[in-house]
């Protein structure tokens, strides 16, 4: 599959972005025409999920329906309009010796991708990848397998290059590693799924891995914060939907704020039915909030919980993100443009905000039209993963028989 991969990825270099856009279109409308075998195959897994046990939220995640394979083309319909990269010349200039240098954007080549429940996954993943030149090899997981598969087949309709899109077939925990190991073959691996797929994936993988482990996402309300917007703007960044990467988990709070504003906002997030679990100055305020323990400010609950802590300073907001903060997305929310500014420059996250809901860290919400993923690494993708960021480089020279002697 590596050596095919490989081959099929050459192959993609020499389409031009109209050939790819055509080729997109086709597997949008084979997802369409190939409907009852994917809502068959997906019948499979959710019995087999059911037999398992899986909760009714997993369940969810793993079902198709009418509606949801629509989107499914929809998106990838979608991607057939954004503009490529591939191609975009990102600087140009010219020595005195008359050399001219341009920087390019190019495929990466090969990309292994690694993913958890959602069929979708599959569809998304692979038609991002080719749009961007790439070649891929999909590995799902276990309870979606007989929806993966009817998925790829789907695309595979599509004219795409022989092997542009695989999928490995099964499911057994060795594959995670072979495909790991397999640099001569992949140039990129990404995980998509919980921590402890994406450590096992960084433990093993001998290329380069994009991924981002946890989302402790923190929103700090400020002693110049208008109190009526922080307090919307909590709600929403826990509450919108609590079980994603960029939910809110933390909640600091100056000094000076926090006799008016916890009672405010505590009422607010009960209503919601958020567990409120509080540091010692929060428990004195909103007496009924559960103390907090040392593990609360570096927990990823994915849940409608809420830890709050009171801090008497930016400078102490500042270093209590940087200290338990998983360098996603972090929020100040102040009427004073100077410390806005400061937060902004001194947290060491891919995403910061200000007076924006933590949510909006999303391809889709940065305008991007399609997202992969979002990196919490520092080199070559950081924050949500667009088109762009599954492209590399490559410098073009063009002389007239320049030589160095």
């Amino acid at each position: 599959m590596g050596r095919q991969a490989r081959a099929a990825a050459y192959q993609l270099a020499k389409l031009s972005a109209a050939d790819k856009n055509a080729i997109l279109r086709a597997m949008a409308a084979s997802i369409r025409a190939h409907a009852p075998e994917l809502l068959e195959a997906n019948d499979l897994d959710l019995a087999a999920g059911a037999a398992k046990g899986l909760s009714a939220a997993m369940l969810d995640r793993l079902r198709l329906d009418a509606t949801r394979i629509e989107a499914m083309a929809a998106g990838i319909d979608q991607v057939a309009t954004l503009p490529d990269p591939v191609g975009q010349v990102m600087e140009a200039w010219e020595r005195p010796n008359g050399m001219k240098i341009e920087q390019v954007r190019v495929p990466i080549g090969t990309i292994g991708i690694i993913y958890e429940s959602r069929p979708n996954v599959t569809a998304d993943a692979a038609v991002l990848c080719f749009k961007t030149g790439n070649a891929t090899i999909l590995r799902g997981g276990s309870e979606a397998i007989h929806s993966n598969r009817a998925i790829a087949a789907a695309l595979g309709t599509a004219g795409a290059p022989e092997f542009a899109i695989q999928l490995i077939p099964f499911t057994d925990r060795e594959s995670v590693a072979a495909l790991a190991q397999m640099d001569q073959w992949l140039d990129l691996i990404i995980p998509r799924g919980g921590k402890g797929l994406i450590e096992a994936v960084v433990a093993l993988a001998r290329m380069p891995v994009i991924k981002h482990y946890d989302g402790i996402c923190h929103l700090f309300v400020d002693q110049a914060a208008d109190l009526a917007m922080a307090v919307a703007l909590t709600v929403d960044a826990k509450t919108q939907k609590c079980g994603v990467c960029n939910a809110l988990e933390t909640l600091l709070v100056h000094r000076k704020a926090a006799p008016g504003f916890l009672p405010q906002v505590a009422a607010a997030l009960r209503a919601k039915q958020v567990e409120l679990r509080g540091c010692e100055e929060t428990c004195a305020i909103l007496t009924d909030s559960v103390p907090a323990t040392e593990q609360d400010w570096s927990t990823e609950y994915l849940d409608l919980i809420l830890s709050i802590k009171v801090v008497g300073s930016l400078d102490e907001a500042v270093t209590h993100i940087n200290t338990y903060g998983s360098h996603h997305t972090d929020t100040i929310v102040t009427a004073d443009e100077a410390t806005a500014e400061r937060f902004l420059r001194e947290v060491d996250s891919a995403c910061v905000f200000h007076n924006v809901s933590n949510r909006f860290a999303d391809g889709g919400e940065f305008g991007f039209g399609a997202e992969i993923g979002i990196s919490t690494d520092k080199l070559h993708a950081r924050g949500p993963m667009g088109l762009r960021e599954l492209t590399s480089y490559q410098y073009r020279v063009r002389g007239s028989g320049q030589t160095k002697a």
